[in-house]
């Protein structure tokens, strides 16, 4: 099977989009954990402290898209981190 030459330009291009993806994915498993924290304590302490549903509660619809988007960033991470561990042939 023959391989595609690739734009060094353009790979370049792609790393820089894929360090960004995993920055802001990063940043919200960190705040998705952090919630989810809160929301632990809060049980104890009888409060609602989920701090997303104290910010977005107005609207359930944009806090399930909130939800979502946590728990998609940490996929992003875990096949991120799956795929910078393999060997450089692929699978």
């Amino acid at each position: 099977m023959l391989m595609a030459r690739r734009d060094p330009a353009s790979l370049t291009h792609l790393s820089s989009r894929m360090k960004g993806l995993k920055t802001v994915s990063y940043w919200l498993v960190i705040i998705g954990a952090l919630n989810w924290g809160l929301v632990g304590i809060g049980a104890f302490v009888g409060g609602n402290w989920n701090v997303v549903n104290l910010i977005f509660g107005f609207s359930p619809v944009l806090e399930w898209i909130i939800y979502v988007l946590v728990g998609l960033s940490a996929l992003v991470l875990i096949f991120a981190k799956k795929s910078s561990a393999m060997p450089m042939g692929g699978m």
